[in-house]
């Protein structure tokens, strides 16, 4: 079964591409070989590239895996920590609809 193409936005495709490469620079100020980091984190070297170029097809498993090695993981615990919107949603009170009652 071939691979399926992940159709990404032009923001995402950017926002993939800024943390694969900020995930890079860690690694280099860590001083540590793409090699290095790959067998630590249990991954393949061609995934590791894939990962530093912000590739959609690499699961969050392996980021998460990369990000442990360089002792990055509690960042991710930041991704949508700050919901702006739905706190503004929520203080806003809105409900969401109720189901309609059953018939007998």
């Amino acid at each position: 079964m071939p691979k399926k193409e992940f159709i990404l936005r032009t923001t995402a495709k950017r926002i993939l591409s800024e943390f694969g490469e900020n995930i890079k620079l860690a690694r280099l100020r860590r001083k540590l070989s793409a090699e290095q980091v790959a067998e630590r984190a249990n991954i393949s070297r061609p995934t590791l590239t894939s990962i530093e170029k912000g590739s959609p097809s690499v699961s969050l498993g392996h980021y998460l895996m990369v990000l442990h090695v360089l002792g990055l993981e509690k960042d991710l615990l930041f991704v949508a920590k700050d919901d702006e919107l739905g706190r503004k949603l929520q203080d806003a009170n809105l409900t969401t609809k109720e189901r309609a009652p059953k018939r007998d």
